[in-house]
């Protein structure tokens, strides 16, 4: 499944804020609509869910640099993005309210060890389900299809695709696909590639020259191109499929459960839809609704 339709609402929804002088910080969107919260909610079955019940919050693993997905605004501290919507959404149907959530970045580096170690109760960060992650957590969704493309430099005309990256500098983050399909593929020398612990600092080192290009999903990829229209650009055609999941611990089956009943029921019933044009859809562009995977 393909959405390139996310993307470029990035992307144009990051002109039209521009072109019209909006003030405002990379990770303003639109407003979604609050999630009422559910009461008498029970996971029978889930030590994770008998660990929110006790502590009366949950805590949510998220991004902090992609925005419109999962963006922590430097002044406010507000979280804001597509990603922070769909973790709002489960909590509200968990029974948590807004402000009964803490937010936790963590780096995807870190995504594993933070489940296993229960720092969080679950992830929502541009999470690709596959198998190898499958080995050391659950997966909920997916909730959203990407794929994986290259930013570069607006006035960089010698990359166009993956066929183009040998003999240049690449970036992505470290334990990312993204960067294992960089390694896996070839797509350039080895001393080429730049490993770091966050989106955010591969961008700094492409607009400082140290590198080429940027390598991860399209939908990330738009997002800073959309707050640099003028010196940055996503080029090329999506060269994976990267379904994002909800990140759980492995053997929590009763909470992966629920939370792909709660998906079903965003994705079927509108709360999905409401949560991306109030975020990646900011353009008005339409999304094709994801498929849970249920294993």
């Amino acid at each position: 499944m393909r959405v390139r339709t996310l993307a470029v609402a990035l992307l144009a929804g990051g002109l039209a804020l521009t072109a019209c002088g909006k003030e405002g910080g990379p990770g303003d969107t639109g407003t979604a609509p609050s999630q009422q919260v559910a009461a008498d909610v029970k996971v029978d079955g889930s030590p994770t869910f008998d660990k929110i019940k006790a502590r009366g919050r949950v805590i949510v693993g998220v991004k902090e640099d992609q925005p419109g997905l999962g963006y922590k605004d430097p002044t406010s501290g507000k979280f804001t993005g597509f990603d922070i919507e769909i973790a709002k959404l489960v909590a509200a149907k968990l029974g948590y309210g807004d402000d009964k959530i803490d937010y936790k970045a963590i780096p995807s580096a870190g995504r594993e060890q933070a489940l296993i170690n229960g720092d969080v109760d679950y992830y929502v960060g541009t999470y690709t389900i596959n198998n190898k992650r499958k080995e050391q957590v659950g997966f909920a969704g997916p909730y959203y299809t990407a794929g994986q493309d290259l930013l570069v430099k607006k006035d960089d005309n010698s990359i166009t695709g993956p066929e183009t990256l040998k003999g240049k500098k690449v970036c992505s983050v470290t334990g990312s696909t993204p960067i294992q399909k960089v390694k896996t593929d070839g797509l350039t020398e080895p001393e080429n590639i730049v490993e770091l612990q966050t989106y955010s600092l591969c961008v700094e080192q492409l607009e400082q020259g140290a590198v080429d290009a940027v390598t991860t999903d399209d939908a990330i990829l738009k997002g800073y191109a959309s707050q640099s229209p003028t010196t940055l650009k996503v080029v090329g055609k999506t060269f994976s499929t990267e379904p994002y999941g909800i990140g759980l611990p492995k053997e929590d089956k009763a909470l992966r459960g629920k939370i792909n009943d709660i998906l079903d029921e965003a994705i079927n019933g509108g709360a999905w839809e409401a949560a991306y044009k109030a975020t990646l859809g900011v353009s008005g562009s339409d999304a094709d609704k994801p498929v849970i995977e249920r294993y």
